[in-house]
């Protein structure tokens, strides 16, 4: 007797969710509503990016402007075998994931206050925004005077440093005073985001793990937090793209001193200071590709979404 063996089942792929007619209407709507903005906004920064692409494959310096020449894709890969790029890149990269992390914490913090106040609540996220509501330059050099060891505050606050260590003598220690004042400063725009949040969270569901003898921290990191992946993900991609392009406090405080540029600051000094019009177009064309990958990185690290977050099919 022979036996036939039943062919086997093949597991077919997994297969996305139909997105519901309201999800449909809802990507419409928002679409028709951003349209005019993004007209907008390519409007008046097509010009300024495709002409800084132009620019980049040239040798082009301010001082001799009759003789500029082509050179395609010389000034990226100069840029990009330059010791000097890649340390820019990492003091950037460095001042990024720093500032946001404790300002993610900081201002997660400050969200949580201000969400079970009931008194005052008014006055007080009015007041958290002093220090955004701050000009970035004057922030900067009210925090340049804080860390002077002359008469600066904070050498005080810290006896074990001593009243006459320079913060801003060498590369570490002016890293600290940099992402201190950047984190001061933009930690309240962080709360409010994350404030807004806290709001979405819905008290029932916090109240239900309650019933189920849910600790604190069970109910922050199995309730509110995953209910906030949204608005941690705006908040988070709004600080790191802004701290990337980070320049205001670099230029006051250390003027790119010890090692201390960023990008953006690099891409000042070979245009202003060194009139190199080319390789600073260059160097702009990748600082906005660079920004690309980090919103595009971020973006996918926190894989939200919306249709999903209302349990929708």
């Amino acid at each position: 007797m022979t036996t036939t063996e039943a062919p086997r089942s093949r597991k077919s792929p997994a297969q996305k969710p139909p997105v519901s007619d309201r999800a449909r209407a809802e990507n419409s709507l928002a679409r028709k509503l951003v349209a005019p903005a993004i007209v907008l906004m390519l409007f008046v920064t097509a010009f300024p990016m495709l002409n800084a692409l132009y620019l980049s494959v040239f040798d082009y310096s301010l001082t001799a402007p009759d003789d500029r020449a082509f050179v395609g894709a010389s000034n990226y890969l100069t840029a990009l075998t330059d010791a000097l790029f890649w340390k820019t890149t990492a003091n950037t990269v460095m001042i990024m994931v720093v500032t946001v992390f404790f300002e993610l914490v900081i201002g997660f913090v400050f969200a949580l206050v201000m969400h079970r106040l009931i008194f005052a609540r008014g006055i007080v996220r009015t007041s958290i925004l002093i220090p955004y509501g701050v000009i970035t330059v004057v922030s900067g050099f009210a925090w340049q005077f804080a860390f002077s060891n002359n008469n600066g505050f904070v050498n005080g606050w810290l006896p074990f440093i001593g009243d006459d260590f320079n913060w801003f003598a060498q590369y570490d220690s002016s890293m600290i005073a940099i992402m201190a004042s950047e984190i001061w400063k933009t930690t309240p725009f962080m709360s409010l985001l994350l404030l807004a949040g806290l709001a979405q969270v819905s008290e029932d569901m916090i109240e239900a793990a309650k019933v189920d003898g849910a600790t604190w921290f069970q109910r922050l990191f199995k309730v509110i937090l995953p209910n906030m992946r949204g608005a941690i993900m705006v908040a988070v991609l709004f600080r790191a793209l802004d701290a990337y392009r980070i320049f205001d406090n670099i230029f006051v405080m250390t003027a790119g001193a010890n090692d201390t540029e960023s990008i953006s600051f690099l891409t000042y000094s070979q245009v202003i200071e060194q009139f190199q019009l080319g390789m600073g177009s260059a160097l702009s064309v990748l600082l906005f590709l660079s920004v690309l990958v980090v919103a595009f990185l971020i973006v996918k690290v926190f894989r939200v979404d919306l249709a999903d977050a209302r349990q929708e099919s």
